[in-house]
């Protein structure tokens, strides 16, 4: 009876329900109509709040998400987001987006059901109609498959409110948001069915706490990171992310009905990407839309989805690389937003994040309709890019046409390419590049890692034969790679043979795109990821390419050959993306053993993707057929053992698919019987007739082609003031010196036209950095402006109070401080200032461990410690502070972040160690300051480290400009602690112990980049050899000295022994010696070696205390140190070795550095810089920052290098790798992770 009761009950659900769900697209999505929801439905509730997370809610069948088929279970929030596992903490609240988890997103915003505004359900229903109700949606969406799910995750947002912040926007009032997330799973795959009933969307902005301003909401799909080795974002999905495109989610649809988003989200499909549902909503279907009233906008394009690194289109099922258009409504009245980028980008309602792509100028869309299927676009604006002002995008080879969107550069005749990069048809080419890798071999748990490896190749375009080489492969692995001839194998397609109305990859990308590509070895465990970039033609003619491989490859013994037949592969083309997949064999003949020579056919799939960047302003029609058929007609592999090189070539040509053999085939240009000359094109004609036509550039029959010296011809090519270069096939034109190239193309006299940049000079009337930005716009104009937080022309920049009104929580006090204010919490509430509640902060580590040490001892407030005992000391936000003391016994010792002794710095009473604390200061939420370095003037200048910027201070002599003091680089989420200068190409480089990283920037002005991030511990003292082009630096972590290469590779370790706490370091580069400290409590010491890590020894070692900062004179080989122990400053000139105390009764000096004849160094007490007169020993000026926090290392950023040279000065001493100066010579050294295998180590 039971089983006919809930039988009749979910027939009736069904029999009403249907109809509405799948009623015409003319009919809006009404609430009723959502699936059943509530607690009558066994829905479970979420807790009422912000930023709220469900328990994870257990699935009776495993939902298929991306690549994965194992998800158990979900979590629902209150941002509208079901989450594939729990979200960290620090994503509670939405943020930067792909987040770090797998996300299924109906409308991801910062949502508040707070006081029960609102409320959010969730449940996985069995029951017949839900799952029946759910497979009849998808059907609509894919009428092609066959769909039975067994489990519905049915979550539902009603009514739910927008977190307003202290924006409070009087607009959002009572507005309230419904919708609805449906993930339907069977055993093989899962949808996702969105819903959207009308007048379901009142809002499409909240309050973001990361960006304190409103944001549009999102739809969205994240796989989160994947990868075991390197971790990355995965694939994710963005459909839409700004107000138009949101407020349009419950008109529109991709399956026919309005307000009903449908999405295989889980498949053998879906690795790549969720795939979209494509039936149209048509116009003339339900309401009718007025041409004056709405722009039609092209949607769900493959420039829509974003992944990183790679990305990926919008993926369809049945999906054949062509690219299928629909249209979304979207008002007129608004503005259309374009994120900034080159003139390529197609115009869109769906855009990425505008995190990732920072908006510029509006444009809005004019639309005219013709006939029923087409849509034209017009753009009124007036700063579009036109030929008029951009032509320099286009190659010299190459002819340049404006559309009304834009302008496109095509080659011209005799040339192929893109028009941005043009080579002549029929000439050989050239490629170079680099390629490293992280590969395991057969079932080895240990990786085979090879960086900076050469490759090079040379393609012969009349023929569409490439040979590529890649030198010093070691030969653990050179074997295994013998059958990835895909890795040269795409030189080969991009300059293939082209058959008549085909196109090779040159002629659509011009040698600019990405690609990534994975081998999947059948029968055995792993894939190697292939990932390459190519960037175009460099200033030498060659095009350019990087190459990283990683995964694991199946081993062949060594000795072995390997043959691979002739094969061919279809390459799926749409806009922007070019795909292709096929499986491949190959033989594997080992050495022979006893007479015989074992083979063995392997087999393994191959798949690839290219993005790349078309002109969308031309004629589609243009393009590339949608599939052609790349033809490799023979394959030739080759590992050199003795010069451990690895060796492809391919034979290619590029046409239709083949459906057995064409005559057309037979044509002698395409089977490279043609007998042309190398600098020649070969013309197929009918059956097997051609002709051969020398290269642009060359003269002759075809047969026999010769260089045309264009300088001895035309001897005024090149104009006046200019020198004539004659290339093969070409010629360059170079200014005379005194001369540059004007905009016209002719040589005029430096001094003519050169601009001056007055921000970089320093001689521009803007306020101070810290309150104005300079801005050049060109010529030798500027415009000043106001950094966030200050108003005014630029010129004169005054505080805004931010304060005024208060835009802190009404329960918090605010703080305006200059460009920016803080807010904090009144006692009684806890909170970030901008949201505060009733109660205490939750406790940190340090105040937890603290309270209970008091407690268990009976001990109160004001009450003194008992003898013995030990309790911790937390800062003001509850960290453990850096140096713990023990009250009792005095001693003193440093704690990681976690309050845990680091080994080997307990110092005796009375002597605090010099510890460093780990832990970024929370940063206040306000305006903030490009993390940008603020171009230097010219001179002398002082750099020294607070945390979270480096700060200039300008010298005059050996005086220091107090009042021209400002800052450098502003970077609030790192702690820097050690400074290096690099006099040759002004670059300071730092030490980063919260990251912990190395980083660098140009003191001409930019942004800072990260050169080491791996393998580091603590890292501190930093020192640069400005000759052999080297960085030297300590971590006390690891207990370590370490070399590299000045970009952070080539990395070796020098000493890793008899090392407890090293801190300082400089070089004498000069003379290639090595310099360090060690506050080792029990046995303080400074040391020297050669830059090679030889001649190791202490050079002192009695009446040290705690030794921290360390300066290196060039000019008198003076070596200088303070010391924090003994609170001193001494010298020592090396040899003959004489030591002197220049100043004693220091206060607690950390850092040093020299100039002429001051000392200049950082103190921890008095939060300063000193300067100290070595000729006379005493202090002469002291200067205290605006910022009044502890300042770390300190270096002299010196207006020219030293003069002088090492023997690794010039052609890096002759060596392949490391090249590391010695008193009178030098030692090639190799990196770690090469050593014996494609290096040369010498002295």
């Amino acid at each position: 009876m039971w089983a006919t009761v809930s039988w009749s009950r979910a027939a009736w659900t069904r029999a009403l329900l249907l109809p509405l769900l799948l009623a015409g697209p003319g009919y809006c999505l009404r609430r009723q109509e959502l699936f059943p929801f509530g607690p009558g439905h066994g829905d479970l509730e979420l807790e009422f709040g912000d930023d709220r997370v469900s328990p994870a809610l257990e699935l009776s069948t495993a939902l298929h998400f991306f690549d994965k088929t194992d998800i158990h279970s979900v979590y629902v929030t209150t941002n509208g987001l079901i989450a594939m596992s729990e979200p960290p903490v620090k994503e509670s609240h939405p943020g930067l987006f792909p987040p770090t988890f797998g996300a299924v997103a109906p409308f991801l915003a910062d949502l508040d059901t707070t006081d029960g505004l609102g409320k959010v359900y969730y449940r996985e229903d069995l029951s017949l109609s839900i799952t029946q109700l759910a497979a009849d949606c998808v059907q609509r969406g894919f009428p092609e498959v066959s769909f039975h799910p067994r489990s519905v995750v049915v979550v539902t947002w009603e009514s739910v409110a927008p977190y307003q912040g202290l924006s409070e926007d009087p607009a959002q009032e009572g507005k309230r948001n419904t919708f609805q997330a449906v993930l339907a799973s069977s055993e093989s795959s899962s949808y996702a069915i969105f819903l959207y009933p009308e007048d379901g969307l009142q809002f499409t902005t909240t309050f973001s706490k990361k960006d304190k301003s409103q944001v549009p909401a999102m739809m969205a799909f994240s796989q989160g990171l994947v990868g075991i080795l390197w971790s990355s974002d995965g694939a994710y999905n963005i459909f839409a992310n700004d107000r138009e495109s949101i407020g349009n989610l419950a008109k529109s649809s991709n399956s026919g009905r309005q307000g009903i988003w449908v999405f295989e989200i889980g498949s053998p499909d879906t690795a790549s990407g969720v795939v979209s549902s494509d039936v149209s909503l048509r116009l003339d279907d339900g309401e009718e839309y007025d041409n004056e009233d709405y722009d039609s906008v092209t949607s769900l394009g493959p420039e829509d989805v974003g992944t990183t690194p790679f990305p990926y289109e919008v993926l369809r099922r049945g999906h054949t690389g062509t690219h299928s258009t629909r249209r979304v409504f979207s008002p007129r009245r608004l503005a259309t937003h374009r994120p900034a980028g080159p003139p390529t980008e197609r115009t869109r309602s769906f855009q990425l994040p505008v995190e990732r792509f920072p908006q510029q100028h509006q444009q809005v869309i004019d639309v005219d309709e013709v006939e029923e299927t087409e849509v034209v676009f017009s753009y009124n604006t007036d700063s579009h890019p036109t030929c008029a002002n951009s032509r320099h995008q286009c190659s010299v080879h190459a002819e340049c046409r404006d559309f009304t969107t834009g302008f496109c550069c095509s080659c011209v005749a005799g040339y192929t390419g893109n028009g941005r990069q043009c080579v002549a048809q029929g000439s050989p080419q050239r490629v170079n590049g680099k390629v490293k890798g992280r590969i395991f071999v057969g079932s080895s748990p240990i990786p085979v890692v090879f960086e900076n490896t050469d490759l090079h190749s040379y393609v012969v375009m009349d023929n569409g034969r490439s040979y590529t080489a890649i030198s010093t492969i070691p030969e653990a692995i050179g074997y295994s790679l013998l059958p990835l001839a895909p890795v040269g194998g795409i030189i080969g397609w991009m300059f293939a043979v082209e058959q008549d109305g085909f196109r090779n990859g040159f002629s659509i990308t011009g040698g600019e795109f990405t690609r990534q590509a994975e081998v999947t070895f059948v029968g055995h465990p792993g894939k190697l990821v292939i990932k390459q970039q190519f960037s175009g033609i460099d200033e030498h003619g060659h095009l350019t390419i990087n190459t990283e491989l990683e995964g694991r490859v199946l081993q062949i013994p060594v000795g072995s050959s390997v043959h691979i037949e002739p094969y061919t592969e279809l390459y799926h083309y749409s806009r922007n993306v070019i795909t292709s997949s096929s499986t491949r064999q190959y033989t594997v003949t080992e050495p022979e053993q006893d007479g015989a020579a074992p083979s063995n056919v392997h087999t393994y799939q191959w798949r690839q993707t290219i993005t790349f960047q078309d002109c969308i302003h031309d004629d589609p029609r243009l393009a590339a057929p949608s599939t052609q058929q790349l033809s490799v007609d023979s394959v030739f592999v080759l590992y050199n053992q003795e010069e451990r090189i690895l060796r492809y070539a391919l034979s290619n040509s590029i046409g239709p698919m083949r459906d057995g053999s064409p005559d057309a085939l037979q044509n002698p240009c395409y089977i490279s019987t043609h007998g042309c000359d190398t600098n020649a094109v070969c013309r197929p004609g009918p059956g097997t007739q051609f002709t051969c036509e020398c290269s642009i550039g060359f003269r002759g029959d075809g047969h026999t082609c010769y260089d045309i010296d264009e300088c001895s011809e035309r001897p005024s090519a090149c104009g006046s003031h200019a020198v004539c270069n004659n290339l093969p096939g070409t010629f360059r034109c170079e200014c005379m010196q005194g001369y540059r190239f004007s905009e016209q193309g002719i040589c005029v006299a430096v001094m003519d036209q050169r601009p001056i940049n007055h921000c970089i000079t320093g001689l521009h009337d803007c306020d101070i950095p810290q309150r104005a930005q300079c801005v050049y716009t060109g010529d030798s104009s500027y415009t000043c402006s106001c950094l966030p937080g200050f108003s005014g022309d630029g010129r004169a920049c005054q505080d805004a109070n931010e304060c005024q009104p208060s835009r802190c929580h009404p329960d918090a006090f605010c703080y305006n401080t200059p460009g920016s204010f803080s807010c904090q919490c009144k006692p009684g509430y806890w909170g970030d200032g901008f949201r505060c509640v009733p109660g205490e902060a939750e406790k940190t580590r340090c105040q937890l461990e603290r309270e209970h040490i008091l407690g268990t001892a009976g001990v109160g407030p004001q009450q003194h410690l008992p003898v013995g005992l030990f309790v911790p000391e937390c800062d003001e936000h509850g960290h453990y502070v850096p140096t713990q003391c023990h009250s009792s016994t005095g001693y003193c010792w440093c704690v990681d972040r976690d309050g845990r002794e680091l080994e080997g710095t307990r110092t005796r009473p009375g002597m605090r160690p010099p510890c460093l604390s780990t832990v970024v200061p929370p940063i206040h939420p306000g305006p903030s300051v490009p993390p940008a370095v603020i171009p230097l003037p010219p001179g002398t200048h002082l750099l020294f480290a607070q945390t979270g910027q480096i700060e200039r201070l300008p010298l005059e002599g050996s005086t220091m400009k107090k009042t021209e003091a400002k800052a450098l680089l502003h970077a609030p989420d790192k702690v820097i602690i050690g400074l290096a200068f690099d006099c040759v190409d002004k670059m300071v480089y730092w030490t980063d112990i919260s990251g912990p990283s190395i980083g660098r920037a140009s003191l001409y002005g930019g942004e800072p980049t990260t050169i080491i991030r791996q393998d580091l511990g603590s890292p501190e003292g930093i020192a640069l050899d400005h000759l052999g082009r080297n960085l030297f630096w300590t971590d006390s972590r690891l207990d370590r000295i370490e070399v590299a290469k000045l970009d952070g590779s080539q990395r070796r370790v020098l000493f890793e022994t008899d090392l407890v706490n090293p801190r300082g370091i400089v070089t004498d580069a000069m003379r290639g010696n090595l310099y360090w400290t060690d506050w080792n409590r029990d046995n303080p010491k400074i040391e020297t070696s050669y830059m090679d890590g030889t001649n190791r020894r202490i050079l002192v070692q009695d009446d040290l205390g705690l030794p921290n900062g360390l300066t290196f004179d060039a000019y008198s080989s003076q070596l200088c140190w303070v010391d924090a122990g003994t609170s001193r400053a001494e010298c020592l000139t090396p040899s003959p070795p004489s030591r002197r105390r220049v100043l004693e009764e220091l206060q607690y000096p950390f850092a040093v550095t020299s100039f002429g004849n001051n000392l200049y160094y950082t103190d921890w007490k008095t939060n300063s810089v000193v300067a100290v007169d070595l000729a006379v020993s005493k202090e002469t000026d002291t200067f205290h920052p605006h910022k009044q926090t502890r300042l770390y290392g300190i270096t002299t950023a010196l207006a020219q290098c030293p003069q002088g040279h090492n023997y690794c000065s010039v052609n890096n001493g002759g060596c392949t790798h490391l090249c590391l100066a010695t008193p009178g010579s030098r030692t090639c050294r190799c990196p770690d992770n090469t050593l014996g295998v494609d290096c040369i180590e010498r002295k």
